[in-house]
């Protein structure tokens, strides 16, 4: 199904700068935290492609303007396209001078269906896999935000940057959705069971956390990355003199003394649980004891978000730890495809709504509680779509180099 995304020229949302040998591409959507849409992804997969065919081009430099990296995916934007009624226009504006420009339309007889989600889903995958193999050195700035599609497109980069702005989630289950953009591999490799933890329960890290347990590889202070991009702008050599120049910047980070990854071992306690409702008995047996916010918010989380999405999460992490990053994507892949089409349930539209939409924050989620959802239930987030013309995600065919200079999770 072809979709149509119309964006006017002059409002640039991400910015391609730098010099022959150097290149920065620069998330500029701001105001709504850098997040992804369709049009940006597009651009970013064009650009990054020309970058690498370039034997002039050493180093690619990911950034974002303003207070985010990137909050992740438009999550509003794809689902009011889905849910759109059909024959309608969906039109944006802006006001230049005393003029309303149209930003964005969309051929709602084309895009009102489910598969705009999973077409841009498969996009952003692309860009995320682009990234993931990229055969020169890319440098993910991540001084700010950082959650969901944001996490999937930088935590893939050689080198993986964080200052004391930096704040880490991934918070899908809260809307009915769940850890995907490359989650099941990137948490599954993290100390202990501190990947289910962060998956699970939408906590936040900061900065020295994400060094500590291997999400970022450097910690600077954020007055020192413009110094950092300076001295980058004079790389002409290859992956180990990068290194050394980050090196120069890098800053000790010292991980809360109270904070959840100070206490890996009642995590993994918890969390190695096999079954979601034995992780929440387990936290809420450690509650009885020890009144420490990082648990009694954990219990929270997992008592509000939509509990089909925690145990595809749980299951999506645990199965990721024996699979490559291919297989990762392509089952999430498979995931959000069902989520989109509503195979189980209508959760994912009920959580935007109450979430993102309406802001009651009160979703109704079906099934309501955890027991509720059956083994059964989840199998069929994990089978083969069944539409005709609904084919598994095709990843392109790319050089295995960059797994000998991109340094492990």
């Amino acid at each position: 199904m072809a979709i149509r995304h119309c964006f006017d020229k002059d409002v640039d949302q991400v910015l391609f700068e730098g010099n022959s040998s150097v290149k920065r591409v620069i998330l500029n959507r701001p105001q709504k935290l850098n997040s992804l849409n369709y049009h940006m992804i597009c651009q970013m997969i064009k650009e990054l492609k020309a970058f690498e065919a370039d034997p002039k081009v050493k180093i690619v430099i990911l950034k974002g303007n303003g207070k985010a990296f990137c909050a992740g995916g438009d999550v509003l934007a794809s689902y009011t396209c889905q849910v759109a009624g059909e024959n309608h226009l969906l039109r944006k504006f802006k006001v230049i001078g005393k003029c309303l420009i149209p930003l964005m339309f969309i051929s709602l007889d084309e895009a009102g269906h489910w598969s705009y989600g999973t077409n841009f889903y498969k996009k952003q995958v692309m860009l995320d896999y682009l990234v993931a193999t990229y055969g020169k050195p890319v440098v993910a700035i991540i001084d700010g935000i950082v959650m969901g599609g944001g996490a999937g497109l930088s935590l893939q980069a050689t080198f993986r940057i964080v200052t004391e702005n930096t704040v880490f989630a991934m918070p899908e289950t809260a809307i009915g959705h769940f850890a995907d953009v490359g989650s099941s591999y990137f948490l599954s490799r993290l100390p202990g069971f501190y990947g289910e933890y962060l998956g699970l329960t939408g906590a936040k890290i900061r900065g020295a956390e994400m060094v500590e347990c291997g999400l970022a590889t450097h910690f600077m202070l954020a007055k020192d990355v413009p110094l950092l991009e300076t001295a980058l702008d004079e790389v002409t050599s290859d992956t180990k003199t990068i290194s050394e120049i980050i090196s120069k910047f890098t800053h000790k980070s010292t991980v809360k003394q109270h904070g959840a990854y100070s206490r890996l071992e009642i995590i993994n306690k918890c969390f190695s649980r096999t079954t979601v409702e034995e992780i929440l008995s387990s936290l809420e047996s450690e509650a009885k004891t020890k009144s420490e916010k990082w648990i009694l918010d954990a219990i929270n989380w997992i008592k509000s978000a939509c509990p089909t999405s925690l145990k595809i999460s749980l299951r999506s992490i645990r199965e990721g730890r024996t699979k490559e990053l291919e297989q990762c994507l392509i089952q999430e892949c498979t995931i959000v495809c069902h989520i989109v089409r509503r195979t189980v349930s209508n959760d994912f539209y009920e959580g935007v709504r109450a979430i993102l939409l309406d802001k009651d924050k009160n979703p109704k989620w079906e099934p309501s509680k955890l027991e509720l959802v059956t083994d059964e239930m989840v199998d069929r987030y994990f089978s083969r779509v069944d539409e005709d013309d609904m084919e598994p995600l095709q990843l392109p065919a790319r050089s295995s180099l960059v797994d000998t200079m991109r340094p492990k999770l």
